[in-house]
């Protein structure tokens, strides 16, 4: 089984890639997200995670195929935006890692979740209208965000991203992937490109300053110093 996050850009606009893979293989596609970091799971530590489907007797189906004592399984009718806090939360989660990199503690780290989760709501009723919100309090919202903010990869290259600086000049992305991931690659920082391009083309940057700040930071636009700035002037404290 593979694992693929994101978001494809096409010229009516942007595709999750459940969808792209649903129209070129003309065949149904559901999704699984959740707090499952791998390593975890392989130890068969208690686990959840959401099936996102399309009709009910699909997502039973898969419950059925997946559940185990230690890997606990939840099927909603709401797969796009399963499917997008799949994918938003690593932008969140590069987020928290520049927060542990700049040494702030928990109380920062814990505005970041609450502003990245607020984040990732409006951009799904935004660009993906229709979703439930009830959905983002499901393992595959803010459980496998809560999950990545603490000890995904992307909080690492977070992490990274800001302690990287020899000389008064910051690594680069593709610097810090081949260093620490050995040729794979971070999923933050593509996704935040997405989704930074989206909000550009319909001018709300503005109303997003943590996605947005993220993406310029990984783009190395932004010093990462600048990241606790843009949290304390964001839209939800005005």
């Amino acid at each position: 089984m593979g694992i693929i996050r994101g978001m494809s850009l096409t010229d009516s606009g942007m595709k999750l890639i459940s969808e792209v893979i649903q129209d070129e293989l003309n065949i149904p596609c559901l999704v699984m997200m959740g707090a499952n970091l791998a390593q975890e799971v392989a130890e068969e530590q208690l686990c959840e995670t959401t099936i996102g489907c399309e009709n009910e007797e699909n997502g039973q189906l898969m419950k059925e195929l997946f559940a185990s004592p230690y890997f606990r399984c939840t099927a909603v009718n709401d797969k796009k935006t399963v499917e997008l806090c799949g994918a938003l939360k690593n932008v969140v989660g590069i987020g928290a890692g520049i927060v542990d990199g700049l040494n702030f503690g928990d109380n920062t780290k814990a505005a970041v979740i609450r502003l990245g989760l607020m984040e990732m709501i409006k951009f799904a009723e935004e660009f993906f209208p229709g979703g439930n919100t009830a959905t983002f309090f499901e393992s595959c919202g803010i459980a496998d965000l809560v999950a990545t903010c603490h000890g995904g990869r992307n909080r690492l290259l977070g992490e990274s991203v800001v302690k990287s600086n020899k000389d008064g000049k910051y690594k680069t992305v593709k610097e810090l992937e081949k260093e620490i991931l050995r040729g794979q690659s971070f999923q933050g920082p593509r996704i935040g490109r997405e989704v930074y391009k989206m909000l550009e083309s319909k001018d709300m940057v503005d109303r997003f300053p943590l996605f947005t700040a993220v993406h310029k930071i990984c783009e190395r636009q932004m010093d990462p110093k600048e990241f606790i700035q843009c949290l304390r002037n964001h839209p939800e404290h005005m």
